[in-house]
């Protein structure tokens, strides 16, 4: 299993944990660690987009949720 399989199962401080060392890598490292990083990156930009806009998601859904909830509290009351 590579690295870049276990992506969905890491954590959010892992993911930007490893693309920053990944980005810091890219800038001075040896040619082997350099090109390493370089094929990292593109997934782990990737996987932080995708988390990013999955929260975004599920906080617009909550604050619907509770909108909603209030409206039928009020029509309630």
């Amino acid at each position: 299993m590579t690295l870049i399989d276990r992506l969905p199962s890491l954590t959010d401080a892992e993911v930007n944990n490893l693309l920053a060392n990944a980005r810091r890598l890219t800038d001075g490292a040896n040619e082997a660690r350099r090109l390493a990083a370089a094929e990292l990156l593109p997934a782990l930009e990737s996987e932080v987009l995708a988390r990013g806009a999955a929260k975004a998601e599920a906080l617009v859904n909550a604050r619907k949720a509770r909108s909603s909830a209030r409206r039928v509290a009020t029509k309630a009351a």
